[in-house]
């Protein structure tokens, strides 16, 4: 056990460096992995189950004790990042599959990785992990809605079918996760620390699964996928954090919220993509490298704000976190 530990702390370390491996190995070597095409909804719904056993009454609490960073979070978390992915869109003339993909990306609730970023970058964890709790029940209502109204010129768009799909792949799961911990509470918690490396697999296997279907797609536009995926992301980091200053939050809350807002559960838009509109896969590619580049994004803020003292960076404004 104390092995899967050390291997689970690993992987959770390296998760980034992991996914590019695993990314370039699908690239050249593509028959090896297509055959787990046939499991992304299943990879993608262990992570959630993953995320119900460690889910608790307290990871809510906020939204009853402190509500106002809270709401300005979860509301910028879905206006920013899909606002921004239809700019872009825009912005680079992007074919429809891509303009579509980019969006979803944008309208996806926040990524569980984002707590473990926004804890190295000495930002605000409570409200961390609060916002990626209620904007990830919040899933099946506004990604569908948001992809329809954002994503509809360019590519059909069935809302209610999305709304099964999230309800299936990320509450279902979720809520087995908390009956699961609630009835089995010693094995989870004998468990817990190694399901950091169960959903390094699970999110690698996805990655895994939309590159090696697209290796053509990805050789021939991957320059402008790379753009935009990384341009949306900083774009939110940045931008995260310039409204909550706006807003008067505090420097802790600041890096919550920046990170919060700019790191997505990109693996649940690719399972979307590859769901709902399996006839053009472009719509995969940018969830799929969103994965990755999240995660170093992420990594990279939160390595430079873990340098910088608290106490260094004194604001007049008013605290309200």
């Amino acid at each position: 056990m104390k092995a899967l530990i050390r291997l689970s702390n690993f992987s959770n370390k390296y998760f980034a460096f992991i996914t590019i491996l695993v990314a370039v190995a699908a690239f050249f070597l593509p028959d090896g992995f297509n055959w787990l095409n046939n499991y992304m909804t299943i990879l993608l719904g262990i992570v959630m189950f993953g995320m119900g056993l460690t889910m608790t009454p307290n990871d809510f609490k906020l939204v009853l004790t402190k509500p106002v960073p809270v709401i300005i979070g979860v509301i910028l978390q879905f206006t920013i990042m899909p606002l921004l992915a239809f700019g872009i869109a825009k912005l680079l003339n992007l074919p429809p599959a891509l303009a579509a993909g980019i969006i979803l990306v944008g309208s996806v609730p926040g990524g569980t990785a984002s707590n473990v970023m926004v804890y190295l970058a000495k930002g605000n964890v409570a409200l961390s992990i609060t916002m990626t709790s209620v904007s990830t029940m919040l899933a099946p209502i506004m990604t569908p809605v948001l992809l329809y109204l954002l994503a509809g010129q360019w590519i059909p768009v069935d809302p209610f079918a999305m709304f099964l799909s999230i309800i299936q792949v990320i509450i279902v799961p979720i809520v087995l996760g908390i009956i699961f911990q609630r009835f089995f509470p010693t094995a989870v918690g004998k468990s817990i620390e190694v399901l950091p490396l169960i959903s390094v697999i699970a999110i690698s296997g996805v990655v895994a699964a939309v590159v090696s279907g697209n290796t053509e797609n990805i050789a021939s536009s991957g320059l402008l996928i790379f753009v935009t995926v990384l341009l949306h992301n900083w774009s939110g980091l940045l931008l995260g954090f310039l409204v909550a200053t706006l807003l008067r939050l505090n420097e802790e809350t600041r890096r919550a919220i920046s990170i919060e807002v700019g790191i997505q559960n990109a693996g649940l838009g690719t399972t979307l993509a590859s769901a709902h509109f399996a006839a053009q896969p472009l719509t995969a590619l940018p969830g799929a490298i969103a994965v990755v580049m999240h995660v170093i994004s992420g990594s990279i803020l939160a390595s430079i704000w873990s340098r910088i003292p608290l106490n260094k960076r004194k604001s007049n404004k008013r605290d309200i976190a």
